[in-house]
C-alpha cells in the first residue's frame, strides 16, 4: 500500500488482477481455487449442483497438481503474478505521484475489500478502478465490478466512482505490444507464424451476448496491421478451457498441435488477455503447450512474454487513468 503521505491527493487509481495462491502448496491452491470456482461470473452453475462437485471431487482432485505447476513457476518473490502487479502498481504510482495507486486481488490477497478500507482510511475520495483485463468479460472485469460494489454498499460515504471498462484498443497499450513483439523478433527472429492467445471463456457466455470474442478479435487484428502481417501469417486462438462444454474456438493447444503436424517448426505466441506472467503464459504455454508442439514435430514454441511491469506497459496505462481521470482535481 502507498504511503498517502507521498501521494499529493485524494484521488486513488486501483489497479486489480485475478489473484493468486499465496504459496505452491495443496491447501493454499485449495483455498485460492475455492474461492474463484465458487464466483458465480465464472461458473454458473446451479449452486446445489456445483458446490458439492467443488468440493468433493473438483478441489480434492485439482488441488494437488495444480500446486505441482504453481510451484514450477515460484520466484524468490513468490507468484510471478503478484511480483509482477505489485511492480507495476509502484512503477505508475512513480509515474502519477498525485495520485494514490495500489494494487489489489480480485481472489486471494489482498483482497478488494480490505485494499478499499485502506484506501478510505488515506483519505480517498475518488476512486478509478482499473480491472487489468484489456478485453471485457463477464467472466473477469465485471465481477472486478460486483466486488467493488459489494464492498462500497455497505460504507455510509462511498468515494465518487469510476470504472474502466476495458482498454483492447487503447493506442497506447497497442504500442507497447507492438513494441514487445518487435524487441523479441529483433533478439530471436522471426517464427514462422505468430499466434495471438487469449484465455478462453465457454462459447454459450458469447451466445449471451459477453463481447468478449469481438474484443479479443479486434485487439488481434490492430495488433497484426501494426505488425505488417499478412492474413497467413497470424492467427487468433483461445486457451485454458476447462469442463466438457464447448468454450471459444480455435483451441490453442488444437492448433499447435495441427501447425507441428502440417510441417510448421517455428511458432511466436503472444498472449495480451494477460497484463503480466503468470501460471497461464509460464506453465500451460511454454511448458504444456510447448511440450504439445514438439511431439507433433515443431521444433520451438516461441513464447513473447507478457508487458509486465515495463515501462511502454507503465506508461500505457497511466495514459488510460489520466483519460479517464479527466475533470478530477488532485
Amino acid at each position: 500500500m502507498t504511503d498517502p503521505d507521498t501521494a499529493n491527493g485524494r484521488t486513488a487509481l486501483l489497479l486489480v488482477n485475478l489473484g493468486t495462491p499465496e504459496a505452491p502448496t495443496r491447501g493454499a491452491v485449495r483455498r485460492f481455487l475455492a474461492q474463484f470456482l465458487h464466483d458465480y461470473r465464472v461458473v454458473d452453475t446451479t449452486r446445489w449442483l456445483w458446490c458439492p462437485l467443488l468440493h468433493f471431487v473438483i478441489l480434492p482432485l485439482r488441488s494437488g497438481p495444480v500446486a505441482k505447476k504453481y510451484a514450477s513457476i515460484w520466484t524468490p518473490a513468490g507468484s510471478p503474478l503478484m511480483a509482477y502487479t505489485r511492480s507495476l502498481a509502484q512503477n505508475l504510482q512513480h509515474q502519477m505521484p498525485k495520485t494514490l495507486v495500489c494494487m489489489a486481488m480480485r481472489y486471494g490477497q489482498p483482497s478488494l475489500a480490505s485494499t478499499l478500507r485502506e484506501l478510505r482510511e488515506a483519505g480517498m475520495d475518488r476512486l478509478l478502478v482499473l480491472p487489468l483485463y484489456p478485453q471485457y468479460s463477464a467472466t473477469t472485469t465485471a465481477s472486478v465490478f460486483d466486488a467493488v460494489m459489494a464492498e462500497l454498499a455497505t460504507w455510509r460515504n462511498p468515494p465518487e466512482l469510476r470504472l474502466i471498462k476495458d482498454y483492447h484498443v487503447d493506442a497506447a497499450w497497442l504500442d507497447a505490444l507492438e513494441a514487445r513483439v518487435c524487441a523479441h523478433w529483433d533478439l530471436h527472429g522471426r517464427a514462422q507464424k505468430l499466434l495471438i492467445s487469449f484465455h478462453g471463456i465457454p462459447q454459450r457466455f458469447a451466445e449471451a451476448g459477453d463481447p468478449y470474442p469481438q474484443q479479443c478479435a479486434a485487439g488481434a487484428k490492430a495488433l497484426a496491421a501494426r505488425l505488417g502481417l499478412a492474413d497467413d501469417a497470424w492467427q487468433l486462438t483461445f486457451q485454458s478451457r476447462f469442463g466438457r462444454e464447448p468454450w471459444l474456438q480455435p483451441y490453442t493447444d488444437k492448433t499447435l498441435e495441427a501447425l507441428a503436424a502440417q510441417g510448421m517448426k517455428t511458432v511466436d505466441l503472444i498472449c495480451p488477455g494477460f497484463a503480466v506472467d503468470c501460471l497461464e503464459t509460464l506453465e500451460e504455454i511454454s511448458v504444456e503447450n510447448a511440450d504439445k508442439f514438439r511431439e507433433k514435430g515443431g521444433d520451438e514454441l516461441r513464447y513473447i512474454s507478457a508487458l509486465n511491469d515495463e515501462p511502454g506497459h507503465v506508461a500505457a496505462l497511466a495514459a488510460i487513468a489520466h483519460r479517464h481521470m479527466q475533470g478530477w482535481a488532485s
